[in-house]
């Protein structure tokens, strides 16, 4: 059975913001993005690349996944970024805008000249038309690169001029996504719900990524967490027929035809519900 790390819940905190930083420590986030870009202004970009850089050397996170968000590849900060990160040693470097297969190349190439540990993977927003329509490229390009984020913002800044309410202008590109990711065996974490005040919407949209089968949520708020992290746990109904799948598919092995709850099981299926025990198992042991 393969092994889970729980991205359910993956909360940005700028890292100019010490209190922030500080405050991420304490959250059941399962995953801190240490973010460098969008939310830090430019004359910050130094003090915030050394907090995030310390944050990940501090070992004061606990099980989190620790992620380092750099600026994008042609940016003044990039080359220093990828330095910063690659010597701290956080378990993803999280890159903006990647476009193309022949960017993520570039990136790996850069974090092995920077001497970034094995343990470091790369993951990659992909947030504009070119990176969704490339996606398949993107992830296969290199065994370092592990994961997608959804940049929905940035995409949908790309298509309207004006807000325009719901995902559907962007379902396309999601699914796009999802399929790349899925067939390169790569985690794919769905983009973020920007009214921290609209419980309900935020809840609607989690289950829509989690239906669509993202395997978590980015979030901008920690009050965002909880939400998230439930909403994309095996529920226990989900638990208990994947372990009754499982026995039953052991119980009819040279029978035949295999049924459970009235349908047929065939080996995908189990495949499946493995997943959904290596996931719940992962959860469990995060809170124990």
């Amino acid at each position: 059975m393969t092994e889970f790390k729980p991205l359910r819940s993956v909360l940005y905190m700028p890292s100019s913001n010490e209190r922030a930083l500080e405050k991420a420590k304490t959250l059941p986030a399962d995953a801190i993005i240490f973010a460098l870009e969008d939310a830090v202004a430019p004359d910050a970009k130094p003090a915030a690349r050394e907090a995030a850089a310390a944050a990940v050397a501090s070992g004061e996170y606990g099980r989190r996944h620790l992620i380092i968000r750099v600026n994008g590849i042609g940016t003044e900060w990039h080359d220093d970024d990828i330095r910063a990160a690659a010597a701290a040693g956080p378990d993803v470097v999280l890159v903006p805008k990647v476009n193309s297969a022949e960017e993520v190349q570039q990136l790996v190439a850069a974090l092995e000249t920077a001497g970034a540990p094995a343990k470091t993977t790369l993951w990659a927003m992909v947030e504009t038309p070119i990176g969704m329509l490339n996606a398949l490229s993107i992830a296969q390009a290199s065994d370092r690169l592990t994961g997608f984020v959804m940049g929905t913002n940035d995409l949908v800044k790309e298509l309207y001029a004006e807000h325009v309410p719901g995902r559907q202008p962007v379902i396309t590109g999601l699914g796009l996504a999802l399929l790349a990711a899925r067939a390169a065996g790569i985690v794919i974490i769905d983009g973020v719900y920007n009214n921290v005040k609209d419980t309900d919407g935020f809840l609607a949209e989690v289950e829509q990524g989690r239906q669509m089968g993202f395997d978590g949520k980015t979030l901008i708020h920690p009050g965002q967490v909880e939400g998230a992290n439930t909403g994309f746990a095996p529920s226990e109904q989900a638990v208990e027929d994947a372990r009754g799948l499982i026995q039953a598919w052991e119980d009819g092995k040279g029978s035949g035809v295999v049924t459970y709850n009235g349908k047929m099981v065939e080996s995908l299926h189990v495949e499946s519900a493995e997943r959904t025990l290596s996931i719940h198992a992962a959860i469990q042991a995060l809170q124990g």
